[in-house]
């Protein structure tokens, strides 16, 4: 029995405006590679040979970010229509599909800050962001349970501010400080350069991967936000192409790359929006990675006056309009190479 998917490969237009039709469960293309339709949003890809690699790609959990969106739907089209083929076991999620028809970072909430169990503490699943960061969990959870390669979860997004460097990834805390230089690889190929440091656990999506599952975990920041349609992807091709190496080489053709051909940095500040009059010390255009000098302030509220600690200390994710006791604003230092460890487990010099 033909799929409804292999007549009309639209995975992500049938998820977001018809979700009902949908036809969900496990047929094979005429090359062999097993689809797995899962929900509206999500579809996994299982080559005919074994995989060296269980690859996470997410993007959409915030809906207005929408060059990623873009360049997951059209790969996953050409692997539906064969025109590509994947040689790892591969995960599509499109995060927030009703934020997405709306144009919208969010609904009710910010869905990147709901992950790691998040979703069921407070309030509970009281929205559908709520409901839909669990069923991600345990989807990605299943889909390591499954699997036998090394794990990887590249979250995609893109930002609100312009930003000194224009590509940029977080790389999520890891407790045995177990930074890995050679993880940097894919980074480089999707030509991004700067890399934060996170200093302390999170409810983001990559966190979750990289904590429960030790997978090679980054939030990737491709660009700035734009309406669907309105993206100059020339500016993404490079990423484009390595996404699409990823998962469909079994080595891909990346050029070699060095700790040095990356600005890195660590977060010295996570500055939270803890009253309704919080306000940031400098203009909305203000670019990411915007440095100031000591006593500069950063931001104040009603019994708090935020400042920069040290000369030269960035700023990122600035955003004074988040929901109170969430991240309004993180500053960073430059951090040294002796933060990452080579692949034999020495540390980097």
């Amino acid at each position: 029995m033909t799929h409804d998917l292999q007549t009309n490969p639209d995975f992500l237009f049938v998820s977001r405006h018809h979700p009902e039709q949908l036809q969900c469960g496990t047929f094979t293309l005429p090359n062999g590679t097993r689809v797995d339709v899962l929900a509206p949003g999500i579809i996994q890809f299982e080559p005919t040979t074994a995989a060296s690699d269980d690859i996470v790609l997410s993007c959409g959990v915030h809906g207005n970010e929408t060059a990623p969106i873009e360049i997951c739907d059209a790969l996953v089209q050409r692997l539906l229509r064969g025109e590509q083929t994947v040689c790892q076991r591969v995960l599509f999620i499109f995060g927030n599909l009703q934020a997405m028809n709306i144009g919208e970072r969010f609904v009710e909430e910010n869905m990147n800050r709901l992950f790691s169990g998040e979703h069921s503490r407070g309030p509970g699943l009281v929205n559908a962001e709520r409901q839909r960061a669990k069923l991600l969990e345990q989807t990605i959870a299943d889909f390591y349970a499954k699997g036998t390669g090394q794990r990887h979860h590249y979250d995609l997004h893109t930002a609100i501010k312009p930003s000194q460097h224009e590509k940029f990834a977080v790389y999520p805390y890891r407790a045995d400080g177990d930074y890995r230089q050679e993880w940097l690889r894919f980074l480089a190929a999707c030509e991004v350069h700067a890399v934060l440091l996170s200093n302390a656990p999170t409810n983001t999506f990559s966190y979750y991967s990289a904590a429960q599952f030790n997978a090679i975990a980054f939030t990737v920041e491709l660009g700035k936000v734009q309406p669907f349609g309105q993206n100059d992807m020339s500016r993404f091709a490079a990423a484009e192409t390595a996404i699409n190496q990823l998962v469909c080489e079994p080595q891909p053709p990346w050029p070699p790359h060095q700790l040095q051909d990356f600005s890195i940095y660590r977060v010295n500040q996570v500055i939270l929006r803890q009253q309704e009059d919080f306000r940031l010390g400098f203009g909305d255009d203000v670019p990411n990675f915007t440095a100031f000098n000591e006593g500069d302030v950063l931001a104040e509220e009603t019994g708090a006056i935020y400042k920069a600690q040290q000369n030269g200390e960035a700023v990122v994710f600035p955003n004074a309009k988040v929901a109170l006791g969430q991240r309004a604003l993180l500053t960073l230092i430059p951090a040294g190479q002796d933060d990452f460890v080579v692949p034999n487990g020495a540390v980097s010099t």
